[in-house]
């Protein structure tokens, strides 16, 4: 358990030095990229780069069941939801590898999760600050061990945005 806190730990210090040493200009399309802390299921480091006009990629790297995830997803973003300017919608796929350890469901020892993960959500970047907010559900499909369906994966996102 001292391990995962420690690896966390580390990429949240990666984080914020790259928020520190990042720097660059909001375009037309808002940003090209964006770090931050989601706060939710699970809690994690957020990174989200756009490579293709409308289409991103976003890494999570969370906590969560005493241990931790890596998830990626493939998104894609649809401008002014609402008719509100600079507030877009999103969905994407994407999969996840998870270490965990302790009890978690029928386990008593570590256990490994893979599996398959949509995502569904709205954001807003702030034009004054270089800062995206974004509300997200996220759920997920394990496979490995055992089969079963995730859909309590939400969260609320702060990122900083160049």
């Amino acid at each position: 358990m001292k391990q995962t806190a420690g690896f966390v730990n580390n990429v949240f210090k990666i984080g914020i030095l790259a928020i520190v040493l990042g720097t660059g200009k909001l375009s037309a399309q808002d940003y090209k990229t964006g770090i931050g802390l989601r706060g939710g299921l699970p809690s994690a480091i957020t990174l989200k780069h756009f490579f293709n006009g409308n289409k991103a990629v976003e890494l999570i790297v969370g906590s969560r069941w005493a241990g931790f995830s890596v998830t990626g997803l493939y998104e894609i973003s649809k401008s002014n939801a609402f008719d509100v300017d600079r507030l877009d919608w999103y969905y994407g796929v994407g999969g996840h590898v998870g270490f965990y350890s302790g009890r978690f469901g029928p386990f008593d020892e570590q256990h490994t999760a893979i599996g398959i993960d949509g995502i569904i959500g709205i954001e807003y970047n702030i034009e004054e600050i270089p800062i995206n907010i974004s509300l997200d559900y996220k759920p997920a499909i394990n496979f490995g061990t055992y089969f079963y369906a995730r859909g309590d994966e939400a969260a609320l996102s702060v990122r900083y945005i160049f």
